[in-house]
């Protein structure tokens, strides 16, 4: 039971944040920001909110400096549209997984393209 309500509150925390994030901060240093995910603890006290920033190192490092000075705004806004006796304390984690992924696919490619034996030749 336990598991559905953080999982649920993980999903409308995920909603929020990211909305919060597109129309409320306006720091010209935040750079394209998704919020891939959200993991709140079992009591419902603490979440991890996972971004993915498109970006040099630079505007990465910009991005989540924004995003950690502006968490007690969010906080404070989620408390005022989630119904909880307590709002959980949220932390910023950059999420490399699309990076990752997309090197992947990219290695996946240049081997597919070099001799992949199951990629027919049409020249014939």
């Amino acid at each position: 039971m336990v598991k559905h309500r953080a999982f649920r509150l993980a999903e409308s925390i995920k909603e929020e944040v990211s909305r919060l994030i597109r129309e409320n901060i306006k720091d010209p240093r935040l750079g394209f920001v998704t919020v891939t995910d959200v993991e709140v603890a079992d009591d419902l006290r603490y979440a991890k909110i996972f971004v993915s920033i498109m970006g040099s190192s630079e505007e990465i490092k910009n991005s989540m400096d924004v995003l950690a000075r502006a968490s007690g705004y969010v906080r404070s806004e989620l408390g005022k549209v989630l119904t909880l006796r307590y709002v959980p304390e949220i932390s910023f984690k950059f999420d490399q997984s699309i990076e990752h992924g997309a090197h992947i696919s990219k290695l996946l490619r240049e081997v597919g393209v070099k001799g992949d034996p199951g990629v027919e030749d049409n020249d014939e």
